[in-house]
């Protein structure tokens, strides 16, 4: 048994892990392009040492792929022209609830694909969207028209402040059984 190769990919994998956490945490369909392309070389780089004899080389080279991931997010945060270039910008399919056909297709998404992404966050009819949007990760963004929008408790309570407060309290329903002795049923449910 080769224990050289044992501890090569014990060393690999301890490297790897340090070096990719330094990337950040994002999920795969949070990342973008260059992103997704630095994770796949690196998975073929912490292989290759263990045919190979040179641990310290890949290392090295995983340090450089990720330092390259994090130059290139400095300078998408500093110019936004480059992140436009590398990552991309948000591309509008859906606007006040009419499909726009010509960019779905420049997406080479299909009008099942977008359905199914629809139904997955809860939408039922295109009618209910004012804007829906393809974001760069591949993930479908959306603004809900008021009527489609559900009410929030702030929305709901200034609602209700608009009514006046009524000059006699609204009776109880309950006040049979706060008061079994009382029998009497209101006159509105007789």
């Amino acid at each position: 048994m080769d224990w050289s190769a044992i501890w090569k990919v014990f060393i690999l994998a301890i490297g790897g892990i340090a070096i990719l956490k330094m990337s950040g945490r994002k999920s795969l369909a949070q990342m973008t392009m260059p992103e997704i392309i630095v994770i796949i070389s690196t998975g073929t780089l912490i292989v290759e040492p263990i045919v190979a004899k040179s641990v310290s080389q890949t290392v090295l080279i995983l340090a450089v792929y990720v330092s390259v991931i994090l130059i290139l997010e400095f300078i998408q945060f500093k110019w936004n022209r480059i992140e436009t270039l590398i990552t991309g910008k948000s591309i509008i399919i859906i606007e006040n609830g009419t499909l726009h056909v010509q960019n779905l297709k420049k997406l080479r998404l299909t009008v099942d694909q977008l359905e199914m992404r629809l139904r997955i966050a809860g939408i039922s009819k295109l009618d209910d969207i004012k804007i829906g949007t393809i974001e760069p990760n591949g993930e479908l963004g959306y603004e809900l028209t008021d009527e489609a929008k559900p009410v929030t408790v702030r929305e709901l309570k200034k609602l209700l402040g608009m009514y006046p407060p009524q000059d006699s309290p609204s009776p109880n329903l309950f006040t049979e059984l706060q008061n079994p002795s009382e029998k009497q049923h209101p006159d509105y449910l007789q």
